[in-house]
């Protein structure tokens, strides 16, 4: 899944974009280096657990041992620290483990893949096979899977732990997690963010969509997974603020053009659209403003009053009684 994290390193002479192996809380696995090594403090003893994959949409995960028998994962987040390293580092990665790599990736995955697919059609299971992942060290194989709801895999598990002789986990994920595990380019023609450097997924509104005036056609601000792109998040939080600057639509203002109401906005050339009493339209900035009309704001309260006015006055009705009427 392409975590990020630190890890503890005995070796100075690891360079960036290095290819290492690593000993982690799942098993041997092989990485890339993106930063020198640096001095920690203080030294990390206890490996906490790896951090998750997606903590908003894998939603089951199981696993079992060699035997056959399943057992629900434990939690991945559960005791996770911030700035904790996530294992060690034991050697650089040679020529020999390069081709194992190869061999993993063009031959037992596939091989892997194809006969789980085959039990999953033999044993008419609601679920979608979506990726294999077979550890560097061979102490784990992990079957990525799309359903519904949840899923009775025992037997599955069985036939897979007892054909391969392994760890077998079976990992419930969404389709954010398909994204990322099989997608490509994202519409800006860039690899997708979330294979690249996010390490969780956060909520995107339409909010913030309309707040950047982006087109609402879901096909052209929906990414790889269907739902709306990670990119909007980026840059809500300068939109809000901006927009806080600008006069709501409707308000009357005065500026060094004349006064009138609010007809529009651009938030990030920080300018408004006026409509003034003789029926023109007038672009002004932000620093072209003097304040509100006060006409305006004296009659906002003049109708306030009078909806007060009216609650405090209203009387409600009785009800009438039939057996007091003459």
């Amino acid at each position: 899944m392409r975590l990020v994290g630190e890890f503890l390193c005995e070796d100075d002479d690891i360079k960036k974009q290095g290819a290492v192996v690593l000993q982690t809380d799942r098993g041997t696995e092989v990485g890339t280096v993106l930063t020198e090594p640096a001095p920690q403090t203080p030294p990390t003893e206890n490996l906490p657990p790896r951090l998750p994959a997606d903590d908003v949409s894998t939603e089951r995960s199981s696993q079992t041992g060699p035997g056959g028998e399943a057992e629900q994962a434990p939690d991945a987040s559960a005791g996770q620290e911030t700035g904790s390293t996530l294992g060690r580092v034991l050697r650089r990665a040679t020529s020999e483990d390069f081709r194992k790599m190869r061999e993993i990736r063009l031959t037992s995955c596939p091989a892997e893949e194809q006969y789980c697919r085959n039990r999953i059609r033999e044993l008419e299971l609601p679920m979608k096979l979506v990726h294999v992942e077979h550890l560097f060290g061979g102490e784990k194989i992990i079957f990525y899977f799309l359903a519904d709801g949840r899923v009775d895999f025992r037997e599955l598990v069985k036939d897979l732990a007892g054909q391969y002789h392994t760890r077998i986990e079976m990992k419930q994920i969404g389709v954010r997690d398909e994204a990322r595990l099989l997608g490509d380019r994202e519409h800006c023609g860039m690899t997708l963010c979330c294979q690249t450097f996010l390490k969780g997924f956060e909520p995107i509104t339409m909010k913030m969509a309309k707040n950047q005036k982006a087109t609402l056609d879901p096909s052209k601000i929906s990414g790889h997974c269907g739902r709306l792109m990670c990119c909007l998040r980026y840059e809500d939080a300068t939109y809000a603020e901006y927009k806080r600057k600008l006069p709501k639509k409707g308000s009357r203002i005065i500026t060094t053009k004349g006064v009138g109401q609010v007809i529009n906005y651009d938030i990030l050339s920080q300018k408004v659209t006026i409509e003034t009493d003789d029926r023109r339209r007038l672009v002004v900035a932000v620093d072209e403003v003097q304040g509100r009309d006060t006409a305006d704001r004296s009659k906002d309260k003049s109708q306030k009053g009078r909806q007060r006015s009216k609650k405090t006055t209203a009387v409600p009705r009785r009800k009438s009684n039939s057996k007091n009427r003459p």
